[in-house]
């Protein structure tokens, strides 16, 4: 049974952990709007049953799919990974899921943040999106997790921990009125320290160029562990891209964590740049609510955007002149993981990679 509380994941004493700290598992949803996935999302779905099965290797995967995909899933999916039907406007699992926190004990929780489609009306990539806000109920349900009912609008994607009280944000995303207009960066602040448990918010500038997430963190800079950062980086000054990641390792390297560290800000090449080829945006079909894919658009690729899982990190390839380049980099900040590589483009046409659709569940005490 999953409790709604009223309360706040730190008047509780819980907490978010960091992404490499040990999981349970993995949660994924089934792409399948044709307005958004080109050729009826089958590319796309080829492409999460890559990553599904890449992150199976190291941990447990569960895949969200609507109840009229179901079979059709089943015979494509692995049968080592189970499938749960669960309704949702889309495929974007780290935004729409639960933010899970723990406590000193052992036990988890969930965050369930407030969805608007990456800013409703103002901007947002789709609508409606109702079915997207209630996923992290319904995960929570299938977890046993009690939940947190969020009071602003925020995406599991805008948010990086370290899991000793850091947290790493963007200004782009968290302070557009599209999100909390009413609140202030130091309300806003607030809000972080009482849902993930934080000390310290780390706040860079903007995210990916031409990200349509209005500027995730996640598909710029993460922490790899506590006190070191994986940032996207180009040193090609014409290219719009160096003023922003440039703008980051400053901000970066002045810094101190919530424990008082310097950072170590290690830098992964950024592919392409990447553009929507003509044939890809024909296969994608145009419907009022939902944003329009256009040929020649730049697409926000970058290697960042990881999933790192019980002893793996799973990375998109996106460019053969860049990835062994990214593949070497993360092998040395990761020397106890294994590093696996699954082709990302198909998912970086939909806006977003393999962090974007994956979302992990904290192991239990």
């Amino acid at each position: 049974m999953s409790r709604t509380l009223n309360t706040a994941p730190a008047a509780d004493g819980f907490r978010m952990p960091a992404e490499f700290a040990p999981h349970d598992g993995c949660w994924m949803l089934w792409p399948e709007r044709p307005d958004n996935w080109r050729d009826g999302a089958r590319p796309a779905q080829d492409a999460f049953v890559a990553v599904a099965t890449a992150i199976a290797a190291f941990e447990p995967v569960t895949i969200g799919v609507g109840a009229a995909q179901f079979e059709f899933a089943r015979a494509r999916v692995p049968a080592h990974i189970r499938l749960v039907e669960l309704s949702s406007n889309d495929s974007w699992m780290r935004d729409v899921g639960p933010t899970f926190v723990v406590n000193g004990r052992g036990e988890i929780r969930g965050v369930d943040w407030r969805f608007n489609a990456w800013g409703g009306l103002d901007g947002g990539l789709y609508f409606p999106w109702d079915a997207d806000d209630l996923v992290a109920r319904k995960v929570l349900e299938v977890e046993r997790a009690d939940r947190y009912r969020a009071t602003i609008v925020n995406e599991g994607g805008a948010i990086h921990v370290d899991g000793e009280g850091t947290l790493l944000v963007t200004e782009e995303c968290v302070l557009n009125p599209n999100r909390n207009p009413t609140l202030s960066r130091a309300q806003l602040e607030a809000e972080f320290r009482a849902w993930l448990g934080v000390h310290t918010v780390l706040w860079l500038g903007e995210g990916v160029f031409n990200d349509e997430t209005d500027g995730h963190v996640d598909n710029l800079a993460c922490f790899v562990r506590p006190g070191v950062v994986a940032l996207t980086w180009t040193d090609n000054r014409r290219d719009p891209q160096y003023r922003i990641s440039r703008d980051a390792w400053e901000r970066l390297n002045d810094a101190r964590d919530a424990r008082g560290r310097r950072l170590a800000v290690h830098k992964l090449p950024m592919p392409g740049p990447l553009r929507m080829s003509a044939r890809e945006a024909r296969g994608v079909l145009t419907r009022d609510g939902a944003k329009a894919r256009r040929a020649g658009v730049r697409l926000a690729g970058s290697y960042v955007n990881f999933y790192i899982a019980n002893g793996g990190v799973v990375v998109p390839l996106l460019d053969p002149h860049t990835d062994g380049a990214a593949l070497r980099k993360l092998r040395a900040l990761f020397p106890g993981r294994r590093i696996v590589g699954v082709p990302g483009r198909e998912i970086l046409l939909g806006g977003g990679n393999i962090h974007c659709i994956t979302q992990q569940v904290p192991a239990r005490g």
